[in-house]
């Protein structure tokens, strides 16, 4: 098996045992719903919720190890907990709160990767919202690849629905004006 989905694969089976809610979002999700592309690394959201995310962090810490000294304080003021599988995978652990978050977690499903090997990932709409929402230069390419690959089958108005409050709450507008644009020109919004 590829070290990348090995790694993913006992991540995930740490959530599974410990009835934690997750799913697999960045690189590996774009495997499924994009333009497959190199990707060293697995993104996560583990939904902790605010005020519980010790817990998790003191679980994770035991199974995996950290990939800068004091993880936990910086996941604790970040959110994020950065770690590392044996086999040099890093890992982004995501430590979800915001309801969107939620969502994501519960409208994820298997995407079956190989024998042995099924990963929970968000679905293709909640990747688009992730990747507008980050709005770096490849993330647009890639909202780009999921909606020329994906098209009639994408829910827009679901889009739309979750990003334009997280586009407002980080104050730039121009996020949801740019998805417009792609989805105009690459997707359903651009079809008579």
């Amino acid at each position: 098996m590829i070290p990348l989905f090995r790694a993913a694969l006992e991540l995930q089976e740490l959530c599974l045992r410990n009835r934690w809610p997750f799913c697999f979002i960045g690189g590996l999700a774009l495997q499924r719903w994009g333009e497959p592309r190199y990707t060293d690394d697995v993104d996560i959201t583990l939904f902790t919720d605010f005020g519980a995310e010790k817990q998790f962090i003191d679980v994770l810490l035991k199974a995996f190890p950290e990939r800068m000294p004091n993880a936990a304080a910086f996941a604790l003021r970040a959110r994020v907990l950065l770690l590392r599988h044996p086999n040099g995978i890093p890992f982004d652990i995501a430590l979800g709160g915001l309801p969107f978050e939620a969502r994501t977690v519960e409208r994820s499903s298997l995407w079956h990767v190989t024998d042995g090997c099924d990963l929970r990932t968000c679905c293709a709409e909640d990747l688009i919202v992730h990747k507008s929402f980050a709005a770096r230069g490849q993330d647009w390419v890639d909202v780009e690849h999921i909606i020329q690959r994906q098209g009639e089958k994408l829910n827009t108005d679901l889009i739309i629905e979750e990003l334009e409050p997280l586009a407002a709450l980080k104050e730039q507008p121009e996020i949801l004006a740019q998805l417009r644009r792609l989805l105009q020109t690459y997707g359903p919004l651009g079809k008579p």
